[in-house]
């Protein structure tokens, strides 16, 4: 997974790197498409995707703003038995919320990279693919380098749940349909008890809204939002057949607070 795009070779030099190393790998591109240096939507998809693959999966993640800096290049294993080869900037923070971590190595065996002297802009060809597919040849991962007692994390906001309601975040937007994701999660919304059909006040930044929650988006005519669960288990808000961001003007990272059920 990066934030490189496929409108040039980058990601494809580094699949020749990992197949150079050993040709028998299964490459899995989860995606490209990350929104360009943004640790937050990195973290957020690896903590969507990691539950569907099995121990010993080895994930390559290049989202990488601080490439070049004193940031370290590690792998991370999981408690779930999985590894993750990644830049120390808080991409495995909300997998390490989830499934803990057993260890942490950081790179510094430059036998297990590409060339005499890393680029300073191309890590994800000089460090992490190399890594990842000598990690999948089944070489021991305690030859990457020396062991880390601390990784860099993202400072996340838990939601709070008062007598107003729930205050919580607008994370992302999901992908091309613009709708919103927000860190509040089903069980916490179940708190205020509403029911499918009933309309929740909602302030999103500092614009009221009142918003009908619904199970599926066909459940409001067409061009008519919603509030639902989404498929990851969050509160989500969605326009039907159209994008709710565009539609409202919206821009993560924005405050929403959903208001208690009147009484």
């Amino acid at each position: 997974m990066t934030d490189f795009g496929n409108g040039d070779d980058s990601v494809a030099i580094c699949k020749g790197v990992m197949y150079g190393i050993e040709p028998n790998l299964r490459i899995v591109d989860l995606t490209h498409q990350v929104m360009p240096f943004s640790i937050l939507d990195g973290a957020r998809f690896l903590y969507g995707a990691t539950p569907y693959y099995p121990a010993g999966t080895i994930f390559v993640v290049v989202i990488d703003p601080g490439v070049g800096t004193a940031r370290k290049a590690v792998v991370v294993k999981s408690k779930r038995g999985q590894y993750f080869v990644l830049p120390d900037n808080g991409l495995i923070t909300l997998v390490e919320e989830r499934d803990g971590i057993e260890g942490a190595r950081e790179i510094t065996n430059r036998s297990w990279m590409i060339g005499s002297a890393p680029s300073s802009t191309f890590h994800g060809r000089d460090i992490f693919s190399p890594v990842g597919a000598h990690l999948a040849r089944g070489e021991p991962w305690s030859q990457v380098g020396p062991e880390l007692k601390q990784l860099v994390r993202l400072e996340t906001k838990a939601p709070k749940i008062d007598e107003r309601g729930i205050t919580g975040e607008v994370i992302a937007t999901d992908g091309a349909f613009g709708n919103l994701v927000t860190n509040i999660e089903a069980h916490d919304f179940s708190q205020l008890h509403y029911e499918y059909g009933q309309q929740v006040r909602v302030m999103l930044g500092s614009a009221p809204m009142t918003i009908p929650f619904a199970k599926t988006f066909a459940d409001v005519p067409p061009n008519k939002p919603l509030l639902y669960i989404d498929s990851r288990g969050r509160v989500a808000l969605a326009v039907n057949q159209g994008n709710f961001a565009a539609a409202y003007g919206i821009k993560p990272p924005i405050p929403i607070l959903i208001a208690s059920k009147k009484k």
